[in-house]
């Protein structure tokens, strides 16, 4: 039965990969205008790039071409440089990606795929549904027909509104008839290759009926034949004056593909090794950089579009570079008459998918302000760009924890009446644990931004003189770090707690913390001997010294 399986699996992943490349060979011609290079070029991003990630890479799902957020930098940068569409700007644009790859291979080396840790599954669901309206919004311009020139969401989507009245009527209904049948074809029958049947039901059909002839665009004339390798001629100043765009492009590849990565293995749940993925990823770039195209990326937009073909393996992104081959040697002719707006079509349905409502409900159910931090970066994506709203969704991320440790929850551990054990309560003068000793919980480590909320709270505790505790037990269970900021306040604190008698006990002391403490000369204002690994002896210190005489 297991090799029927594997079978069947690889048969399932061949016929993905077919339809992969009959939704994205379009739409990689498409990034073409972007990038502002020769048509042909976009096909080259699907064939060595793929099979370079496919050899190098960990991630099964990852689908990595030519991308709309890359091209856009080094195309807005490149134009400054040469005439675009030149030989000149082709072989900057071409050094571009060897210098990313350049870059990635040292990131690999360096093992930089940790910065992948801190997009949160809350993030993942947000970037997913940021994309998916992005590409939505870019895609209508196709489906309805018009023309716009804006690279930002929200200006295209302006453009796009003042626009309308000048829409094409052919391509609109053209477009509607296609987003309709995918996605009733995805629920009466959805093992059925839809966009592989509509993308050469509409080349037919544009050959049969002169659609062009009707105002329908097309592809276009498309150059034939198997890229060349060879290292771009650039001079060695020019190679200097990339550096900044080449810096901005891997930054944009490593935060877009780790983050679209893990939203797929998560989804299937898959092992992620980031570090894997950049080595895959350097290797695609230095394909792309030798056959003479642009930087690839890990895209989210084909990725899904994979994924919702029955992709489960490398193999239908191998099945996809096969295509693309035969389609560079063979099918360069018919391919021209495929519309525009078949094309969008199919993306705007796959873009649709990625906003995943019942996640973004989950979330909301579960913690409405992380849902708040996925919204956030939805929001990013679609107003000011991918690169843009993954490193602020980082950010948003990092200052909501950074919130948490500034205000960490403290408590007062006392013994409960009924059970005997120490049960938390809120921290409140005149309370005590036991006669004389007070066991007080500070639960994170200790920095800058929060000594002061554990300096006001015990100062509180020992504020009335009627009730002031001879000894407080801090039970430092949570406490694993102490900054230099922090010990300085800590010091001062114990100091005058020593003058007023009191006596402070640590237990359940790590050995990083007592490491920390040593270091930070916590420990000589405190004593060696008020410092314990666990809290019943540390209680049992406390009782001591309450119980003991006072001297003569």
């Amino acid at each position: 039965m297991e090799p029927d399986r594997s079978m069947r699996g690889r048969l399932r992943d061949i016929v993905a990969g077919l339809s992969l490349a009959s939704m994205n060979i379009p739409q990689v011609l498409g990034y073409t205008r972007i990038a502002r290079m020769p048509a042909v070029t976009g096909l080259y991003t699907v064939l060595l790039p793929l099979i370079a990630f496919a050899g190098f890479g960990a991630s099964r799902h990852l689908v990595v071409a030519a991308d709309s957020a890359t091209a856009a930098i080094f195309s807005s940068a490149l134009g400054r440089m040469a005439v675009p569409g030149s030989a000149h700007y082709m072989a900057l644009v071409s050094m571009v990606a060897l210098l990313s790859a350049g870059f990635l291979l040292v990131a690999r080396l360096f093992r930089l795929g940790f910065l992948a840790d801190f997009l949160s599954r809350t993030v993942l669901v947000g970037f997913m549904a940021g994309v998916g309206v992005q590409v939505a919004l870019a895609m209508t311009r196709d489906m309805l027909g018009i023309d716009v020139t804006a690279h930002n969401t929200v200006l295209q989507l302006f453009q796009t509104v003042t626009r309308l009245p000048r829409l094409n009527g052919p391509t609109l209904l053209l477009s509607v008839g296609i987003v309709a049948v995918i996605m009733t074809g995805e629920r009466l029958a959805p093992r059925l290759p839809l966009p592989l049947v509509t993308v050469v039901g509409s080349i037919i059909a544009s050959m049969a009926f002169d659609l062009a002839g009707h105002g329908i665009a097309t592809i276009g004339p498309i150059e034939s034949g198997l890229p060349r390798l060879r290292l771009p001629d650039v001079s060695w100043n020019e190679m200097l004056a990339l550096l900044p765009v080449t810096t901005s492009c891997v930054f944009v590849i490593i935060a877009q593909s780790a983050a679209t990565s893990r939203a797929f293995a998560q989804r299937f749940h898959d092992p992620v090794n980031d570090n894997a993925d950049i080595l895959g990823l350097a290797a695609a770039n230095a394909a792309a950089g030798l056959s003479g195209t642009f930087s690839v990326n890990g895209s989210p937009t084909q990725t899904a579009m994979a994924v919702q073909a029955g992709a489960r393996t490398q193999l239908a992104q191998l099945t996809f570079a096969g295509v693309t081959m035969i389609v560079l040697l063979f099918l360069t002719g018919p391919l021209q008459y495929l519309p525009r707006c078949v094309l969008a079509s199919i993306v705007f349905t796959v873009a649709i998918g990625m906003v995943n409502g019942r996640a973004m409900l989950a979330i909301y159910r579960e913690s409405p302000g992380e849902c708040g931090l996925a919204l956030a970066t939805a929001a990013a994506v679609v107003s000011i760009g991918v690169e843009q709203g993954i490193f602020l969704a980082i950010a948003l991320s990092l200052f909501r924890h950074v919130r948490h440790s500034y205000e960490p929850h403290t408590m007062l551990l006392c013994y409960d009446t009924h059970s005997g054990l120490l049960e938390p309560q809120p921290v409140s003068t005149g309370v005590q644990t036991a006669p004389g000793v007070l066991l007080y919980r500070f639960c994170a480590d200790l920095f800058y931004a929060n000594s002061m909320r554990f300096v006001s709270d015990i100062r509180s505790l020992v504020a009335p003189a009627r009730t002031q505790p001879d000894c407080i037990v801090v039970d430092a269970s949570a406490i694993t770090d102490i900054d230099f900021s922090a010990a300085s306040d800590l010091r001062d604190l114990f100091t005058g707690l020593r003058q007023q008698g009191v006596r402070i006990i640590f237990g359940r002391v790590t050995p990083y913390l007592r490491a920390d403490m040593d270091r930070h000369r916590i420990t000589p204002v405190i004593g060696a001997e008020n410092i314990h690994a666990q809290l019943h002896t540390a209680m049992a210190a406390a009782q001591r010294i309450v119980n003991m005489p006072p001297p003569a």
